[in-house]
């Protein structure tokens, strides 16, 4: 983008005036907006990136978005389409194929796989940051198809997933 390279902040603001008019609800203006104010205005803070872990027999596995590094990715991977293919039969959309593989969905693939907890026993996932409302929202339809009871303990919050329904009641 032209606007953060040259170090633009109007026309980076413009921008994302407009792109906000068009939708409101589109993130990429945010996104676009902080990562130019960022840019200007370095002081050195960063983002510190999103992971998520998950206990299995006594050893805990760390994810991070588009994890390219755990020793049975392809099972990983295999198991999170497998999970994307039944959530949508029961009418979850995704409107960025970005999320699918956050870190805790990967976890949750992981856990599933891996044999985590017996059967019928709660799955928990920790993540360092909040949960993003799309994961959210997927863990409700997980948790529908495997049957199962997710726990996703995230930087304000148990969120305790269970039968399409958090805890949390939505709002946290």
């Amino acid at each position: 983008m032209g606007c953060v390279v040259h170090r633009r902040v109007d026309i980076a603001e413009a921008m994302g005036q407009k792109l906000l008019e068009i939708d409101a609800n589109d993130d990429s203006a945010y996104v676009m907006l902080a990562n130019i104010y960022s840019s200007v205005r370095d002081r050195g803070v960063r983002k510190e990136g999103g992971r998520s872990w998950i206990e299995v027999r006594g050893q805990v596995h760390v994810f991070v978005a588009n994890e390219r590094r755990h020793e049975q990715l392809s099972e990983i991977y295999n198991k999170m389409n497998e999970l994307i293919r039944e959530v949508e039969k029961l009418g979850y959309r995704e409107t960025n194929e970005g999320f699918w593989h956050h870190s805790e969905r990967l976890a949750l693939a992981y856990g599933l796989i891996s044999g985590a907890v017996p059967s019928g026993k709660a799955l928990r996932i920790v993540k360092n940051l909040r949960i993003c409302a799309h994961c959210h929202e997927f863990f409700k339809y997980a948790s529908i198809v495997i049957d199962r009871v997710i726990v996703i303990r995230d930087v304000n919050r148990y969120h305790t997933v269970k039968n399409g329904a958090c805890g949390c009641r939505d709002y946290w």
